[in-house]
Order: C-alpha cells, then sequence, then structure tokens
C-alpha cells in the first residue's frame, strides 16, 4: 500500500512539472529518442545574462565579452626557491611586480584631518609576496613553471586577482592561520609565502620544501568547514573563507565539474545557504579581535554581499557576537593601476573583468569579529 501511494505521488509530481511547461515545448519521452541537451557553459550564459544584465546594468556587455575572453594570468614567485633568479627572470619578460610597486606607490592617507597612520592591522597587506603581471592592454602569457634548483617550482600562475584576499587579510608575524576552503591551493600556498603563518597536497608538495610541510607548519584536513567553528572556535588569529561558488569564468569555459549541469541544479540553488554557514564558522573560529576575508570568484550579489550581510546577521542572533566590515577604500586605490573594481559595491570589493586587464571575477569582503 505504501509503495502504491509513494507512486502515486511521483507521479502526481510529473504531471505537475509537466503541466507548467508549454505546450509547444513539451515532448514525451516514450516517443522521443533523446531529451534536447544544452552544454553547462551554454546554461551558464544564458543564466549570466539573465541576472547580471540586470545586477551590472551598461557595464555588464563589456564584463561578459571579457569573461569570454582570454583570462589574464599573474605569476607568484615561490619564496622557497631562488626568489632572485626568478624574479630576474620574469622582469626579463618585461613583467612587474604589482604587489611592490603598489605598495612602494601608496601611503595610508590621514583621516579626519589627523596626522596618525591608520593601525596596520587595518590597512596594512600581507608582506613578503611578489606576483609578477603584465601591464594593462598586455596579452603576453607567461611560460609554465620550472622545477627550480632548490627542488621545487619557481612560481605559481594563477589570477593575479585571486592573491587580493591573501593581501587584505593583513598577516602579522606569527600569525595562527586558518584557510577554511583551501582547495586548490593557490591561496594556501599564497598564504604560506608570508612567512606570517604557524599553521594553516599536490600544490603544497611543488611548491613548499618537505621539512616545512613536515614540522606541523602546515596542517591539512577534510573536516566539514561548516562545523570549524564547534572543533575549534576562538582559536585563529587571521581566517580566509574562500567559499565554493558558481566560478563564474570556469562556468562559460569548462563542461568538466560545471555547476550548471542540469544534475547540479539543486546543488547551485543552495550555494548561497553553505556559503553563509562557511563564513559564520570562520568567524566563529577567529579569536575576538581577528579578522577573516570572506572571497568568492562570482559576480553573484546574491553569493556576495547578502552573504556577508547574512552571516553577520545570523552571528549577532544565535551568538551575539559583534561583527564589524572593514572598509577597503584605500586598499582599493592600491591596486587600481592593475585591476578594474566595480564601482558600486556595497559591501567589500570586486574586481570585474575587463579586456585591457582581464582578471577575475573576484570578490573579497574584509571583517573583524568584535566580540
Amino acid at each position: 500500500m505504501a509503495a502504491l501511494v509513494v507512486r502515486g505521488v511521483r507521479d502526481m509530481l510529473k504531471r505537475a512539472d509537466f503541466a507548467t511547461v508549454p505546450r509547444r515545448h513539451r515532448h514525451k519521452k516514450k516517443w522521443a529518442t533523446t531529451e534536447p541537451k544544452f552544454p553547462a557553459t551554454r546554461l551558464a550564459l544564458q543564466n549570466f545574462d539573465m541576472t547580471y544584465s540586470v545586477q551590472f546594468g551598461d557595464l555588464w556587455p563589456s564584463i561578459r565579452v571579457s569573461l569570454l575572453s582570454e583570462q589574464k594570468y599573474g605569476a607568484l614567485v615561490n619564496n622557497f626557491a631562488a626568489q632572485d633568479h626568478v624574479s630576474a627572470e620574469l622582469e626579463q619578460l618585461s613583467a612587474r611586480d604589482f604587489v611592490k610597486e603598489a605598495i612602494s606607490h601608496g601611503e595610508p592617507e590621514p583621516e579626519n584631518g589627523q596626522t596618525a597612520a591608520p593601525s596596520p592591522a587595518s590597512w596594512a597587506c600581507s608582506p613578503n609576496l611578489q606576483c609578477f603581471t603584465f601591464a594593462r592592454g598586455d596579452v603576453s602569457c607567461f611560460p609554465p613553471a620550472r622545477l627550480g634548483s632548490l627542488g621545487v617550482m619557481d612560481y605559481y600562475l594563477m589570477d593575479a586577482a585571486s592573491l587580493l584576499p591573501v593581501l587584505a587579510l593583513g598577516l602579522q608575524p606569527g600569525d595562527t592561520v586558518l584557510d577554511l576552503c583551501a582547495a586548490p591551493g593557490g591561496k594556501t600556498l599564497a598564504l604560506l609565502q608570508t612567512s606570517c603563518c604557524r599553521r594553516l597536497q599536490k600544490v603544497l608538495h611543488s611548491y613548499v620544501p618537505q621539512d616545512i610541510r613536515d614540522k606541523n607548519r602546515v596542517r591539512v584536513t577534510s573536516w566539514d568547514g561548516r562545523k570549524w567553528g564547534e572543533l575549534e572556535g576562538d582559536t585563529y588569529d587571521r581566517v580566509l573563507v574562500d567559499v565554493p561558488c558558481t566560478t563564474d569564468r570556469h562556468s562559460l569555459h569548462e563542461e568538466e565539474n560545471n555547476i550548471f549541469q542540469r544534475s547540479r541544479k539543486k546543488e547551485r540553488q543552495m550555494l548561497p545557504m553553505l556559503q553563509v554557514q562557511l563564513l559564520a564558522a570562520g568567524l566563529l573560529a577567529t579569536k575576538p579581535g581577528g579578522h577573516v576575508v570572506y572571497s568568492t570568484c562570482s559576480l553573484s550579489h546574491l553569493q556576495n554581499e547578502y552573504v556577508v550581510q547574512g552571516a553577520i546577521e545570523l552571528l549577532a542572533s544565535q551568538y551575539s557576537m559583534e561583527v564589524q566590515v572593514e572598509g577597503l577604500t584605500h586598499f582599493r586605490k592600491l591596486f587600481m593601476d592593475t585591476f578594474s573594481f566595480f564601482p558600486s559595491c556595497q559591501v567589500g570589493e570586486l574586481v570585474i573583468p575587463n579586456l585591457m586587464a582581464n582578471f577575475g571575477p573576484m570578490y573579497f569582503c574584509k571583517m573583524c569579529r568584535m566580540t
């Protein structure tokens, strides 16, 4: 009897779903040899055209063509390699260290007429990072990284905008650092390059010497990140929460592991909830007075600003925790010569793809746990 009821419910749901489809688009599976199939990349573009044209208005056509064009990369120098030699080789390619250049040209601006500079924790970039890019409009490509004389790779090719969340974290020597969603490892590698982390396997094995990995300076686990606030609450000085997202550029170019596959529709719809849970866990794992940077490689405000606001409200209501968003205006000014920033981001900063500087998308927001 139970099986009959279940079968009846399923039949009813099928009829209900079928009834919502316009007649001209209906087809009967029992007569059709194949169902209409669209590649996930095409479904992603249709979704973006529908949502981002509203979100970005007149900017969307420019962002769209940039997303569909070849991405620009940066070369993150591996400080565990012979870095002076590597930097010299990259300079010979007419590439520039955009981090060094930006910091050397930018000084903290006085606030409210005061002459004192802001606290280093509020504006300073994480130290010791070297990342080379080609100038705006230069579409040159870096050669593949090589195995250096010290047995590790010379540099790591990555979207240079991915370095911004790590820079914004403002690491200090001796910080205990958690990278809550570390795979595939580019930002984790950047964190280790700062020489500030006490704690944080293909990327690490290729770029980090074995003695560093063996001294318990790096701990890699597969625990559910949503539970980290319960497992190690009030523990870390700095937390990076680089969450799973729609990975907009990847979704337009790669069928493999594409979240716009029809079979992953529910997973895609649940992303904002997962992101709120991960950010909340990261904030719970942070010491009072510590800092968290939330980041995605999506343009969607539902995955960006709304998630930040949702996590802050959740923690306030359930844990009476106060979290303060820190402004990154000065930070944006430091790097505006390399990246194109969306001018109307309400919370945090968003790098938007631009043909002259085709990095991103990359959203990042810095927060301080007050209590």
